[in-house]
């Protein structure tokens, strides 16, 4: 029958009016995603909805999902989703289910999760093992990641991190005394003259400086060269969304990422042999050092090369958190003028000396600081150095119906094989949970709304001052993209000369931030 319809098909369409093959082939390139499309919409507004299952964000090209606007700008997605659909709901990122639990309850049940339900290697090792390297991290199992964060947890002693301030001191005057970026601090003319620099470039060159010198080891330190930076660059490349999508490509970037982490490895690698083959007694306060000493529960020690890719993972995540705190910490100052002279009059009281110099700072003496202090909590709070945590769903999980549920009678249930999105910053920048408290003067805290519900937040109180109110742009806020700096005379006069103390505060309290998630 249908041959014979293709066979009388010229007596009722003549042969010179069909369309030609391309543009035939132009019309299913065309007509073939619309289809898609439609059919995609048709499923979303018609087909029944499993009530089991947590809301999904309607969105028109499938695979693809919601990719582009929560890429374009996490947190206005999150806070406009959390609007519609409440503390819990999905969505789609090219291809894969995306479950966002939002609010202190939904961190809990995500990032405190059983083993048995949800993954952290499964949702991460795609993505971190061809940079950090097999046998570490993300590409062991959870019992093994744990010892592992022992071994760096016992790096990060008091002890430690009482030798590594002057050295850190160090780093930062040498570059606030050598660096082009400074040309303006050093000018004769600093009071009256104008300069800038490019923060977050000039911030992230720092922090692998004060890290080579304190956490990496002197022999490292000494080869932080263009050779080593490069191979840095290189690595830092595997850490893009099409990494995360697809682990392997055939790509000069994959490429160059695959040849830097070998040369890493090795690099690290021979430092750990030497350290070992040592017999002169030298003693050292740095991570290799701990690592090398440290011992397992089972009695076993890290292997050399295991414990040359944690070094690699230890370079790449404290880098990026750290230099995106110090960035954002700095660029607040400069635009808040009365925390600008709060901070330099608290510098002034506690390190200030008769020469109208300031004497080093020592690490105890940072409690003393609370101006300081406050400065780098805000600052973490308003800018999260990661917005989005990831897990993967291995074991069906039932959401607690304190956090969100369908009905009264009935819950939700994660199915295995999704994947679950804490997002603390959300928390952080809650309204119903932080007030405006303190945004005329750094010295009062920004307080919790209903301390006392232990359910909603951990702490009764912050002591943070309030850079803006959550009712103002949330931390997404992109002004600051591709920024400089502006070291105008009032600058350079009084949080300038605070720089040091500042950066050394940043660097050994709370800028030393891991991608190594604390887990239960």
């Amino acid at each position: 029958m249908s041959k014979s319809i293709l066979a009388d098909l010229p007596l009722f369409i003549p042969r010179d009016q069909l369309p030609s093959l391309p543009i035939c082939a132009a019309l299913a390139f065309v007509g073939a995603p619309l289809l898609f499309v439609v059919l995609n919409i048709i499923y979303q507004l018609a087909w029944p909805k499993d009530p089991t299952l947590p809301p999904v964000v309607f969105h028109y090209i499938p695979w693809v999902g919601s990719a582009v606007t929560y890429g374009m700008s996490p947190y206005e997605f999150m806070f406009a989703n959390r609007e519609k659909y409440g503390d819990i709901f999905t969505f789609i990122l090219l291809g894969r289910k995306m479950t966002v639990a939002l609010g202190a309850k939904g961190n809990d049940m995500i990032l405190g999760g059983k083993i048995s339900q949800v993954s952290a290697e499964a949702a991460y090792t795609h993505l971190t093992t061809p940079v950090f390297g097999k046998g570490v991290v993300y590409d062991v199992p959870n019992h093994v990641l744990v010892e592992e964060k022992r071994a760096i947890k016992s790096g990060l002693s008091l002890e430690n991190l009482r030798e590594y301030v002057p050295m850190i001191f160090d780093e930062v005057d040498g570059m606030l005394k050598t660096d082009a970026s400074f040309d303006t601090y050093r000018s004769k003319n600093s009071t009256t003259t104008w300069g800038s620099f490019p923060a977050l470039k000039t911030m992230a060159e720092l922090v692998i400086l004060t890290a080579a010198r304190t956490l990496q080891g002197k022999e490292v330190r000494a080869r932080v060269d263009k050779t080593f930076a490069a191979r840095f660059m290189a690595l830092d490349g595997g850490f893009t969304p099409l990494n995360f999508m697809f682990p392997n490509l055939p790509l000069p970037s994959y490429h160059r990422r695959d040849v830097a982490h070998r040369e890493m490895s090795d690099f690290y690698y021979n430092i750990v042999k030497q350290r070992r083959a040592e017999t002169d007694g030298e003693e050292h306060t740095d991570m290799i050092e701990s690592l090398t000493a440290f011992t397992n529960k089972n009695g076993t020690k890290l292997s050399d090369r295991d414990i040359a890719h944690i070094m690699i993972a230890l370079l790449m995540g404290g880098q990026h958190t750290s230099a995106a705190t110090t960035t954002w910490a700095l660029l607040e100052i400069a635009s808040h003028p009365d925390i600008q002279q709060a901070l330099y009059d608290e510098q002034v009281k506690h390190l200030g000396q008769d020469d109208g110099t300031f004497r080093p700072l020592e690490y105890d003496e940072m409690k003393e600081l609370p101006i300081l202090d406050s400065v780098i909590r805000e600052t973490l709070r308003v800018h999260l150095p990661i917005h989005s945590l990831m897990r993967k769903v291995v074991g069906d999980l039932p959401v607690p119906t304190s956090l969100a549920a369908p009905s009264e009678n009935s819950a939700y249930l994660i199915p295995k094989g999704y994947y679950l999105m804490a997002v603390p910053g959300v928390s952080m920048m809650d309204k119903k949970l932080w007030n405006s408290a303190g945004s005329s003067s750094p010295r009062e805290p920004c307080l919790l709304i209903n301390p006392s519900e232990p359910d909603d937040i951990v702490a009764s109180e912050s002591p943070s001052l309030t850079f803006r109110s959550p009712e103002s742009s949330p931390p997404s806020s992109n002004r600051w993209n591709s920024s400089w700096l502006l070291l105008c005379p009032s600058l350079t006069t009084r949080p300038w000369s605070c720089f040091p103390s500042l950066l050394i505060t940043l660097c050994t309290g709370r800028g030393l931030l891991l991608l190594l998630e604390t887990r239960r």
